[in-house]
């Protein structure tokens, strides 16, 4: 099974200018909790979460009306392709210690591959418990 079957397609992403509390607002609108950031010509530059919010915003007293997303995003964004197979991308998930995958077509963002969709899918419940176990013992971000 391709990445592509399980991903979500719903993306909601920011402006690397945006600030840290406009990326917030637009995380609990849309209910996510990555967001991909991205340039004018729509390559991801680095995603941010809401773990990095909260780690390197919130916990560290800074403003977050006051802190650009470029500041505080995740450089050098771990991603597949939506070809990927299933297996790879939840043994990289497990091996980076990551909860959600970008999913990428030529720099661009098409999808996320979250632990949840591996959760669900019936055929990658052994996947999504070792990715699980070895995800839940870091302290990677995204």
């Amino acid at each position: 099974m391709k990445v592509s079957d399980l991903m979500s397609t719903h993306i909601v992403t920011v402006p690397p200018e945006f600030s840290v509390a406009e990326a917030a607002r637009t995380m609990e609108r849309n209910d996510v909790g990555l967001l991909p950031v991205c340039g004018g010509n729509g390559e991801v530059q680095g995603v941010l979460t809401d773990r990095d919010i909260v780690t390197r915003c919130i916990a560290a007293r800074i403003d977050p009306r006051q802190v650009r997303v470029q500041d505080l995003m995740t450089r050098g964004v771990v991603s597949v392709s939506p070809d990927e197979d299933v297996k790879t991308a939840a043994q990289i998930m497990s091996g980076e210690q990551i909860r959600r995958l970008p999913v990428l077509e030529h720099d661009r963002i098409v999808g996320v591959l979250s632990l949840a969709d591996l959760l669900h899918s019936d055929i990658y419940d052994m996947e999504a418990a070792q990715a699980l176990t070895e995800i839940t013992d870091s302290a990677q971000e995204y």
